[in-house]
């Protein structure tokens, strides 16, 4: 069995309320993926920015798997030359 291992580095900036995460895929051959994140805390509640960093990292990478799931498709259909209807993520 073959194994690969896909790192993922994600990036988080802080300004005050506003976290900004970066999630970046570079291992797949051939293939670099990038998505952000962005959380903001309510002025009406308390600034816990370890929340902030989780949100913000969380909505990165769910683009991130987004855009992978979006590739796999746009490679099965030049494979059967046929689109793909479900793609369950």
């Amino acid at each position: 069995m073959k194994t690969e291992t896909w790192n993922v580095r994600v990036s988080i900036e802080s300004d005050g309320r506003m976290t900004r995460a970066q999630a970046r895929l570079e291992d797949k051959a051939d293939t670099v993926l990038v998505s952000e994140g962005m959380a903001r805390a309510n002025p009406s509640d308390e600034n816990v920015p370890d929340i902030g960093h989780e949100l913000a990292a969380a909505r990165a990478l769910s683009e991130l798997s987004h855009q992978l799931a979006h590739l796999t498709a746009l490679d099965i259909e030049s494979h059967t030359h046929e689109p793909v209807r479900h793609l369950k993520t």
